[in-house]
């Protein structure tokens, strides 16, 4: 690594301890705060709205430095890239890319695909990687979900709604007697994503710069958000089918296809005598085997409000991250916010626990396409990049819902 780099790397590291000092003495004083707020509501029933409003305040701090720790971790994990020699099919799409010559592409006969019927030309694999690494360090669900790679337009998984078939059997008994497994089939068809990032001529001229990790940061973002909003609500359509778009029904009555869910009992919100018991109730609906590696996810708005909790013993239940780039913690299992989630008071599922690696399948089909456009936008340049996803749940069992409903 350079000199550059090392000072890149110290600096950031010493921006990111900065950070870090910062969000530690604003998490005491909300802290403080908070604890005199509920002092005085247990007090007088009610606290004042200054102290309310300061609360609010310190809440509002609390999202914006833990978005600024999230942002430095990712930039700490893309530490520079040093020159190292390129391969032919490298250099072919370099050059395509700075300059739209695609007749080293072609001539690449077995090492690059053309794809003039569908538009530009699938990405090297080094591309495609580069893509799907800062993609997945941005992307909430793919930090939680198992991801599968496919060659083909879909993907089609066969599983047993009772779960799989097993037991202890004789030296000379049939495993399976004269039963076999319900099984069932889930579909997990892709839709394709896309991203049209606009280049500068000065940046593909420069011969210095790091194009495929321009490309990979312009679409990150887009790609990313995309995603999680299917991922989280998406109808299957053309999209993956979120997690959240399968039938809810209260949890013990559920059949498979269906996510179990809990009530809070109040229309609208926490049950405001005991809130905590109502994300135990959550914490507890999943059997115990999903529980080693649950995950709660909510939208920030719903922190903003589990963070004022406390449990029987006066401890606060949500917890800051201890190290970089690891998740806050509710309750001990970690949190990850997604904004696609309902906020409580609309009477949806807000809050969702389970595995979500075991729960959730990300299908990605190999190949991002790019189609080089210089003439729609003059003077820019603009790379119009696809990339095809599907997703579904894979286990209902998995994951569990929480809804502020009577």
């Amino acid at each position: 690594m350079s000199h550059n780099s090392n000072l890149e790397t110290k600096m950031g590291g010493a921006e990111m301890k900065h950070a870090q000092a910062d969000f530690a003495s604003t998490f005491a004083a909300f802290k403080d705060a908070n604890d005199q707020r509920l002092a005085e509501i247990e007090k007088k029933s009610t606290a004042d709205v200054l102290l309310e409003d300061k609360v609010a305040r310190l809440n509002a701090a609390l999202d914006v430095q833990t978005k600024t720790i999230e942002n430095l971790s990712v930039s700490l994990s893309q530490p520079g890239i040093e020159p190292r020699q390129t391969s032919e099919a490298k250099s072919a799409w370099s050059s395509f890319i700075r300059t739209g010559d695609a007749s080293a592409l072609t001539s690449l006969e077995g090492k690059m695909t053309a794809t003039d019927n569908e538009g530009g030309y699938i990405a090297p694999v080094e591309t495609e990687s580069r893509i799907d690494t800062v993609l997945t360090e941005t992307s909430p669900m793919r930090q939680l979900a198992t991801i599968r790679r496919i060659g083909h337009c879909g993907y089609k998984k066969p599983v047993t709604a009772t779960g799989v078939s097993s037991g202890w059997t004789g030296e000379a008994a049939m495993p399976l007697g004269n039963s076999a497994p319900n099984l069932e089939i889930i579909d997990f068809p892709v839709g394709e994503l896309y991203a049209m990032p606009a280049a500068t001529q000065s940046l593909l001229d420069d011969s210095i710069a790091d194009v495929d990790q321009w490309l990979a940061e312009e679409v990150r973002d887009v790609f990313s958000a995309q995603e999680t909003a299917a991922f989280v609500n998406g109808d299957g359509v053309n999209k993956p089918k979120g997690f959240m778009s399968y039938a809810q029904v209260d949890n013990g009555s559920q059949s498979w296809g269906q996510i179990g869910s809990i009530a809070t009992g109040v229309a609208g919100g926490f049950n405001p005598t005991n809130p905590v018991d109502d994300l135990l109730d959550l914490i507890y609906a999943p059997k115990s085997r999903y529980r080693a590696g649950a995950s709660f996810v909510m939208n920030r708005r719903t922190v903003n409000e589990v963070r004022k909790f406390k449990d029987a013993d006066g401890n606060y239940i949500w917890q800051p991250s201890v190290e970089a780039g690891k998740p806050s913690t509710l309750l001990g299992y970690a949190l990850t916010e997604m904004e696609d989630m309902a906020d409580m008071d609309t009477e949806e599922a807000a809050i969702a626990f389970g595995d979500f690696r075991r729960g959730y399948l990300i299908v990605d089909r190999q190949g991002v396409r790019v189609l080089r456009d210089p003439f729609s936008a003059k003077p820019y340049v603009l790379f119009y990049t696809t990339k095809r996803v599907g997703g579904g749940v894979q286990d209902f069992d998995a994951i569990k819902v929480l809804k502020g409903a009577a």
